[in-house]
């Protein structure tokens, strides 16, 4: 087992670490959408998150994404991602043993970003903005922290993609 750090300025949050899996479970999130139709069963209207646990040598970790991680008990991996609490959150992940590879889009959270950036941008010239009316206040306050968020988030995720390149 092995852990790498990257040079840069998320290096303190990103780490990679590899090693054999044991211990795996895997389990299924999911939550339905309050505002869907009752008769209507598509699962369009539900998010899934699929969360896998498992240990790499004597680190315990942790994955969280929109499909299903593609790994076994026995399988050599290396994952990248932050400690939060006991277990390393990961963000992206390399099976050696199956030749995947395998991340959340970064891409579409930083456009997601941008958008969400370029809304509050959008209130912060409205007049009711300028008037100093408060609820505009928020959402600009709003739309802004999750512009924020959802930037350093596909950042941390890039950075984890290249940490596992090299």
């Amino acid at each position: 087992m092995f852990t790498a750090k990257p040079s840069s300025f998320l290096s303190s949050s990103i780490s990679a670490i590899s090693g054999t899996v044991s211990n795996l479970n895997h389990e299924l999130l999911e939550y339905v959408n309050p505002e869907k139709p009752t008769h209507d069963h598509s699962s369009v209207y539900y998010q899934r998150f699929f969360i896998s646990q498992f240990n790499l040598g004597d680190k315990s970790i942790e994955a969280k994404f929109s499909s299903p991680m593609k790994i076994a008990d026995g399988d050599h991996i290396t994952v990248a991602g932050y400690q939060k609490g006991e277990a390393l959150q990961v963000l992206a992940y390399n099976n050696q043993t199956q030749q995947v590879s395998s991340n959340e889009n970064w891409i579409m959270l930083g456009l997601g970003a941008l958008f969400f950036f370029a809304v509050a941008i959008g209130l912060l010239n409205s007049e009711l903005v300028a008037e100093g009316a408060l609820i505009p206040k928020l959402f600009l306050f709003g739309f802004t922290l999750v512009a924020m968020y959802m930037g350093y988030r596909a950042l941390l995720i890039r950075e984890a993609v290249k940490l596992l390149s090299n």
